[in-house]
């Protein structure tokens, strides 16, 4: 009889019984306020135990992880949302999908938008540079 056995590394990942609230926020490195604002959006969906206690996995957490760094390039929480779906449907990243690549693309858009007007105030600006008259006196004045 031969018998089976389990190698764990250093890098593996396992809960049992799943994650509460809690442990999701740490895991994630936000709030339980925060996770909860993204499960009344509809971003994130909760398990209950029987206890009534939320329950979350692995799943959840590159979930949050997801929305995480979309948000932190400049994605608002609803412009998430495809890109959520889409991780839901199964597909190994959230910009597999057609939805999530056209918010994107519309991202790139308003980023593309941004920087020209910044180009257009820093071009007025050192073009007024010079007509600027500043008078810095070292003494005051009675």
């Amino acid at each position: 009889m031969t018998r089976a056995t389990l190698a764990f590394t250093p890098t593996s990942r396992f809960t049992v019984g799943g994650m509460r609230i809690g442990e999701l926020g740490r895991r994630a490195g936000l709030t339980t306020r925060a996770l909860r604002h993204y499960e009344d959006l509809g971003l994130l969906t909760a398990r209950r135990r029987a206890n009534g206690y939320r329950e979350y996995d692995e799943s959840d957490l590159a979930m949050v992880a997801e929305i995480r760094s979309l948000v932190g390039l400049g994605f608002t929480l609803e412009e998430t949302r495809p890109f959520v779906e889409c991780l839901r449907s199964g597909h190994p990243t959230g910009s597999s999908c057609p939805d999530s690549r056209a918010v994107h693309r519309k991202k790139i858009a308003e980023v593309d938008a941004w920087i020209a007007r910044l180009h257009d105030v820093r071009d007025e600006l050192t073009s007024a540079q010079p007509r600027c008259a500043f008078t810095v006196t070292t003494e005051e004045t009675p």
